[in-house]
C-alpha cells in the first residue's frame, strides 16, 4: 500500500532525494519548501500525486498554517520527515525573536509534529523521522537562545541535539498510539548547499533516511537514534530526563499554546 509522506526541506539536497525515492515507489510525496517556484518543479518533477505546500519554518505562525493546510487538505498522513534545516553562520533571530537555528532546526519540527498528530494518530501505523547529525553540542537550558558566547558550529549542533531529546520523550508520549518517532544523522557532509567539502554521497544519506520512513522491520521501533543505519548513542544530555523534561516545558512556552 502507498503512502502519503511530508518532507519539509524536501525541494533540495536530502530532503529531494528522498522525495525522489519515495515518488519511485510509488508512495505520494508532500513537498515542502519556502519558495513556490522551487516547490513546483519539484512537484513536477515527481509527477503521481505529489503536492506541494509553501511555508517558512522562521515563523511559527507558517508553521501553524502549513500543519493547518495539511489538516484540511489531506485525508490521510503516513510519515512526517522533519528534514529542514540551516548550517552554521552568524546569529540571527527567527520571525518570532528566537535564534534562527534552534528556531528552524528544531522549534519548527517540535511545533510541527505536535500539530499533526491528531492526523498521524488517525492514520496509523505512522512514523515520524527527525534528520538530526552526529554532531551534537549540549544544550545550556539557562541560554538557549546563545545570547552570550555564541557559535554558528555550537548553535547547530545543539539544535541537532535538541531534535533527538525530543524524539526521545516524543516516543514515550506516543506510545500505544500506533505512531512511532527516530531521528538520524543520514551520512556525514553529503553534498548539499550547507557543505563545501562533501565526505558521503547523497544516495548514503537518502539509503538510511527511507529506511527509517519504509522498512517494515523497523514497524513499532520508537525513541532511537540511528547513525546512518546503525542505532547509535546520541550525547550523554540526551539521557538525562531532566534536562529533557526541561527543554520539553521550555518549548512549550516558546510555540505556545496548542
Amino acid at each position: 500500500m502507498s503512502m502519503v509522506v511530508l518532507i519539509t526541506g524536501a525541494t533540495d539536497g536530502l530532503g529531494r532525494g528522498l522525495a525522489r525515492a519515495l515518488a519511485q515507489r510509488g508512495d505520494t510525496v508532500l513537498v515542502h519548501g519556502r519558495s513556490q517556484a522551487r516547490i513546483d518543479e519539484v512537484v513536477d518533477e515527481l509527477g503521481g500525486d505529489a503536492r506541494g505546500y509553501r511555508a517558512d519554518l522562521a515563523s511559527l505562525d507558517e508553521v501553524r498554517r502549513l500543519a493547518a493546510e495539511v489538516r484540511d487538505a489531506e485525508p490521510r498522513l503516513d510519515v512526517l520527515v522533519n528534514n529542514a534545516g540551516i548550517g552554521t553562520g552568524e546569529r540571527e533571530l527567527s520571525a518570532d525573536g528566537h535564534e534562527l537555528r534552534f528556531a528552524v532546526n528544531y522549534l519548527a519540527g517540535f511545533l510541527l509534529a505536535r500539530e499533526l498528530l491528531p492526523l498521524l494518530k488517525a492514520s496509523a501505523p505512522a512514523r515520524i523521522v527527525n534528520v538530526a547529525s552526529a554532531g551534537q553540542s549540549p544544550l545550556d537550558l539557562d541560554d538557549l537562545m546563545m545570547q552570550s558566547g555564541y557559535s554558528g558550529g555550537r548553535a547547530y549542533t545543539q539544535s541537532k541535539l535538541a531534535q533527538i531529546m525530543f524524539t526521545i520523550d516524543l516516543a514515550r508520549e506516543l506510545e500505544g498510539t500506533g505512531v512511532t518517532a527516530t531521528a538520524l544523522h543520514p551520512a556525514t557532509y553529503m553534498p548539499t548547499k550547507m557543505v563545501s567539502t562533501p565526505m558521503s554521497s547523497l544516495e548514503e544519506g537518502v539509503e538510511a533516511t527511507l529506511r527509517l520512513v519504509v522498512d517494515p522491520a523497523l514497524d513499532g521501533v520508537s525513541g532511537v537514534y540511528f547513525d546512518g543505519q546503525r542505532e547509535s548513542a546520541p550525547h550523554p544530555q540526551a539521557g538525562d530526563p531532566d534536562a529533557r523534561r526541561r527543554l520539553w516545558e521550555r518549548s512549550e512556552e516558546l510555540v505556545g499554546p496548542a
